[in-house]
């Protein structure tokens, strides 16, 4: 009798089970700050890996746009609807909401006080800021956050797309929750 191929793709139901184990193992909330990010497509990337990743809420701050926006809705793909978000507010009142729903508030900048990532302690309910496309974080936001996380890069290029950026960040938080429950 021969077995299957492990390596073939996994079908539809095959992958909402497996995913539903990682749901099983996933407790911390993570949330997110994104200041004056503009840039449509940007905004619906980082929804989508918001979604994938079970962020709870999301905080448009300054002049952030929206999801609904149609280009914004292109990368999206409709995730918007599996994420609770806000309208834009200035950043300060995203923090101050972030804070009083318990989140530790940790924004992703390259800053003397900032933190590697990989050493950075990402543990419980975190909500990640997450600057705009040609400034960063706010000095506002970096001021009223908890503490800074940066992403060590070796290459030759100075930062990340916001989004890609987004995506990192997120995935270390999940991998930093699993790891510590066993679930790696």
């Amino acid at each position: 009798m021969s077995t299957p191929n492990p390596r073939r793709q996994l079908r539809p139901t095959d992958v909402k089970r497996l995913n539903r184990t990682w749901r099983r193992n996933t407790q911390g909330r993570l949330a997110l700050i994104v200041e004056s990010v503009t840039g449509p497509f940007n905004v619906g990337s980082i929804f989508r890996t918001a979604a994938a990743f079970g962020v709870d809420t999301i905080w448009l701050a300054g002049n952030a746009t929206p999801p609904t926006n149609p280009k914004a809705q292109k990368t999206a793909l409709g995730t918007d609807r599996l994420v609770e978000w806000h309208e834009p507010v200035p950043v300060s009142e995203a923090v101050r909401a972030a804070k009083e729903d318990g989140f530790t508030v940790v924004a992703v900048e390259l800053t003397g006080d900032a933190v590697p990532l990989p050493e950075a302690k990402l543990g419980g309910d975190v909500c990640l800021v997450l600057g705009s496309e040609d400034h960063g974080c706010s000095p506002a936001s970096l001021e009223a956050a908890d503490g800074v996380v940066y992403i060590p890069q070796v290459g030759r290029v100075g930062s990340f797309n916001v989004a890609v950026a987004a995506a990192i960040v997120i995935a270390e938080v999940r991998r930093q929750e699993w790891v510590s429950m066993g679930s790696s």
